[in-house]
């Protein structure tokens, strides 16, 4: 009898190149509409909900179609920028051993207990996110634990989830996330920050969730590795880190290195400083990981050729993350150019003026975890949803922090579940 073919997952270039070709697709169908937008006093462009109008339908062009991956990658540059970046600096700092002598000493020492790294790691990242709102840092959390988190007996679904989950736990409770929170108060005419002891609840209860169902598979794949369904991915990479010289027991770093690994530690706090205080972004991210790298390259004695070399390499690791982020992108761009945003923002708004007041509240947590499959950026939605989903809440009767908190539960969770979230697909 002949063997049922199994299922096999699309490539993810495929998989995002159809969801490109659909909203290009439903631009055909979806009216075109526009709200009028007015300059706030931060500079930001944000919807006047009483101007909808609809306009000239726009459908998307086979042009459009093919320049939409070509269009993404400008739109999401920094984003790739900083991808790539992460992935130079790492190298370096891995490649002079400082990576790898502390994944040896923090195997030595968890051996036992390596399943209580998780919960470490997962509180640091959420923390981060939580309090600053850069989800994208997941990128560089993803390699630095990675080798770590193989070398404990975990697979790298494990890292992978350790960095989102952590992530997504920070960034829906949102303490003081300066991305969704502050926009979104602001917009709202409500007290900066306000509504916070609320939040740390939720926080707290998101993350010790999180932390023990991921503590649940990890054990499982420890017991167990062939469980994991990437498992012969990860005993080729598991093999190339016990079979580096610079990982062996006991490996001890010269004085040249120490301080190497001292200064990429000093680069990597000053350059979170300056996220949270001097409001740096992605540009100021992607000089402080070219420094880190080339720095610490130099303390540890590298040649010039040799650290080019370190550097290019560590790019061409990333590389695949980078792509991704572009074509992911690229449906934006298509949703743009069909002029349906607006026009299915106006349609839910008028969805939640007609059903119950009781039921307001969720179906504004359903109405942001939707929108934000078509503008996944926490602040981007926040312009447009705020000046609807305030006012609307004072009409049904639901208190406009509770606004907040849907949008909050709505966009933070859903980052880690659709393809058009670009991090996510490039973590």
């Amino acid at each position: 009898m002949s063997k049922k073919k199994a299922f096999k997952l699309p490539h993810t270039f495929i998989i995002l190149t159809v969801f490109i070709l659909f909203m290009s697709f439903l631009s055909y169908i979806i009216p075109a509409g526009m709200y009028e937008r007015f300059i706030a006093d931060d500079g930001r462009a944000v919807v006047d909900p009483s101007t909808f109008h609809y306009i000239k339908n726009t459908p998307v062009s086979v042009m459009q179609f093919l320049t939409s991956i070509p269009q993404g990658f400008v739109e999401a540059g920094f984003i790739i920028a900083l991808t790539l970046c992460v992935g130079a600096g790492v190298a370096v700092v891995q490649k002079i051993g400082v990576i790898p002598a502390a994944v040896e000493y923090l195997a030595v020492k968890f051996k036992d207990k390596g399943v209580w790294v998780i919960p470490i790691l997962m509180l640091i990242f959420s923390l981060s996110d939580a309090f600053i709102g850069v989800n994208e840092m997941c990128l560089i959390y993803i390699p630095i634990i990675m080798p770590l988190i193989l070398r404990l007996g975990f697979d790298s679904i494990t890292a992978c989830a350790i960095a989102l989950c952590g992530s997504a736990a920070g960034f829906s409770a949102a303490i003081t996330n300066p991305f969704t929170i502050a926009i979104g108060q602001k917009i709202s005419g409500l007290p900066l920050y306000s509504g916070w002891e609320f939040r740390v609840v939720t926080y707290f209860i998101t993350l010790t969730i999180g932390v023990l169902y991921i503590m649940r598979y990890a054990k499982k794949i420890q017991n167990n590795p062939q469980l994991s369904s990437v498992f012969e991915e990860d005993k080729i990479k598991r093999e190339k880190l016990l079979d580096n010289a610079e990982v062996k027991e006991h490996k001890q770093l010269n004085k040249r290195q120490k301080l190497a690994g001292i200064y990429s530690v000093v680069m990597i706090s000053g350059m979170l400083v300056g996220v949270l205080i001097f409001k740096w972004d992605m540009p100021q991210m992607c000089a402080m990981f070219l420094a880190i790298g080339v720095g610490a390259g130099m303390i540890a004695g590298l040649d010039g050729d040799t650290i080019c070399e370190t550097l290019l390499a560590g790019c061409s690791d990333m590389l695949m993350g980078a792509v991704i982020i572009g074509i992911a992108r690229g449906i934006s761009v298509v949703m743009s150019a069909g002029n349906m945003i607006d026009t299915i923002v106006h349609f839910f708004a008028q969805l939640l003026q007609n059903i119950p007041a009781s039921l307001t509240a969720i179906g504004m947590l359903i109405v942001v975890t939707l929108m934000n499959f078509l503008i996944p950026s926490g602040s981007g939605k926040a312009v447009v949803l705020f000046p609807i989903l305030s006012p609307l809440a004072d009409v049904v009767g639901v208190t406009r922090q509770t606004a907040i908190l849907a949008y909050q539960f709505g966009d933070g969770f859903s980052n880690i579940i659709y393809p058009t979230s670009g991090y996510f697909m490039a973590c």
